[in-house]
């Protein structure tokens, strides 16, 4: 197996196991924290408490298979398409991972300012999402099997 591949299926992996974090919030588990409250607070930066809806985890899960899915090689059929749905995922884990490390997520989520989320923002979910970015890069540029059309 080539670099290439072992950092595009860990970047699919990832996408993937954040989608499935997704999906246990729509069905309203805090993990990994004990309460919504605060699960809010530290996922989404509203110290208010308001969880995001269940349709809302529902879509933003979908939106992160599909980027797995991307990441992972799929479709196979429409290699352009794929390649362009790659780049799209790069650019957003890129972007989100430079405006959380400049402090800025609350330009892409508005209300996302509490202390906590900020904390956690700079340390954890912005890196996440830079070596998501890195690992998904390869899957723009893989080539084109012979026999694939």
């Amino acid at each position: 197996m080539s670099p290439a591949s072992i950092s595009t299926n860990l970047g699919a992996a990832g996408l993937g196991a954040i989608a499935g974090v997704h999906l246990m919030w729509a069905a309203g588990s805090p993990w990994p924290l004990e309460h919504r409250e605060a699960l809010a607070d530290a996922v989404i930066g509203r110290a208010a408490g308001r969880v995001p809806s269940p349709a809302a985890c529902l879509t933003v899960a979908g939106l992160l298979g599909v980027a797995a899915s991307l990441v992972a090689g799929r479709p196979r059929w429409e290699e352009r398409v794929r390649r362009v749905g790659v780049i799209g995922v790069v650019a957003t884990l890129a972007t989100r991972a430079g405006l959380g490390l400049a402090g800025r997520t609350d330009l892409l989520s508005p209300g996302s300012d509490s202390p906590r989320f900020r904390e956690l923002d700079r340390r954890l979910y912005s890196p996440l999402c830079l070596v998501l970015a890195v690992l998904a890069f390869p899957a723009a540029a893989r080539p084109r099997r012979a026999g694939r059309r």
